[in-house]
């Protein structure tokens, strides 16, 4: 194991101060970079070739970003440590955040070793996309500690995370991962009912469908498509969700008059969303509209773009305050499996 530095005599969180990732890649360094920033001792582990290299180099080059969000005492990029052996990164974690590829036996396999090998009272996500957690706890010992918990990309920049567990996952397990999530800065929300693709990709691809039904249609092209979402709606929606901003749109009546005049007009208007063929000719026509959007500036370019403008975002939103206060997952584990 590589040498690091453990010696903050604060914790960062009551219970967690140890933070175990498995697998580094995009998003398992991202988040080891967030686990960082929070001031938490990590330790990762990948068996890929080159993997340390290559997380190191991650978290160098995001640590800008997360100074940006603000560093916990004693945060520092010379508290991560790698080693390739699996049980060794397991040892003492408190918390363990899996990141390995999207295949099912894959899962299953691995996160029966990592119930094996870690402390019996660690708490162990899953950041998977789409894959259930009743699906992944199948064969560990210990399924009532393991947990979705799902974070919008990056995870050192995105606060969202969904949190769902399966249907052998304990109540309490839930409750203990969405206060530790809230308590490191994230915005966890709690999934009351697993499905495929949990709840963000879903509503996101919704979107996606429609846009390239138009865009299929010829009704507008790629780049005033994407100025459609983000010069409209996505505005709004990084300030407040789509029900809530309803009640705005409702005026004085609020929500109620909203529901009682215009909702029927929209239920209405759903009958014509479009279902696209996705044809190899309207994949080719959103790749070329796609580049000619980014006009040659790297994905390193864009991404920094993007993200100085999201720094600008959480700041305004932190400085205001949120609206409601997280769940705190409080139903019990036999509704989470229906």
């Amino acid at each position: 194991m590589s040498t690091d530095s453990r010696t903050d005599p604060t914790p960062p969180h009551k219970s967690v101060h140890r933070v175990t990732i498995v697998g580094t890649g995009t998003i398992g360094a991202s988040w080891a970079t967030h686990y960082l920033a929070r001031g938490f001792d990590v330790t990762a582990t990948d068996p890929a070739p080159g993997a340390e290299t290559a997380l190191r180099s991650y978290v160098a080059a995001a640590w800008d970003a997360a100074a940006t969000l603000g560093l916990a005492p004693g945060a520092s990029p010379e508290r991560l440590s790698f080693t390739a052996d699996l049980r060794q990164a397991l040892a003492d974690a408190d918390f363990v955040q899996e990141n390995a590829p999207e295949r099912p036996e894959l899962k299953v396999k691995l996160f029966a070793d990592i119930d094996d090998a870690t402390p019996p009272d660690a708490i162990i996500a899953s950041s998977t996309s789409g894959i259930t957690m009743s699906v992944i706890q199948a064969e560990c010992r210990r399924p009532e500690r393991t947990v979705i918990g799902h974070p919008f990309n990056p995870p050192h920049v995105i606060p969202l995370v969904e949190v769902v567990g399966g249907t052998r996952t304990a109540p309490e397990t839930v409750r203990e991962v969405m206060a530790f999530y809230t308590a490191i800065g994230k915005k966890p929300i709690h999934l009351k009912k697993e499905l495929p693709g949990h709840v963000a990709n879903r509503i996101q691809a919704a979107l996606y469908r429609e846009v390239v039904h138009l865009i299929g249609q010829g009704v507008l092209d790629v780049a005033d498509a994407d100025d459609a979402v983000s010069w409209g709606p996505g505005l709004r929606w990084g300030v407040m969700g789509p029900s809530l901003l309803w009640h705005l749109g409702g005026g004085e009546g609020g929500i109620q008059h909203f529901m009682d005049t215009l909702m029927p007009r929209m239920v209405e208007s759903w009958q014509e969303l479009g279902a696209p063929e996705f044809t190899p000719e309207l994949r080719e026509k959103i790749v070329s509209g796609v580049l000619g959007e980014a006009g040659g500036r790297s994905i390193d370019e864009l991404a920094a773009r993007r993200d100085a403008m999201l720094f600008g975002l959480l700041a305004v939103r932190a400085s205001q305050g949120d609206l409601r206060p997280a769940s705190t997952g409080t139903d019990g584990p036999a509704e989470e499996g229906r």
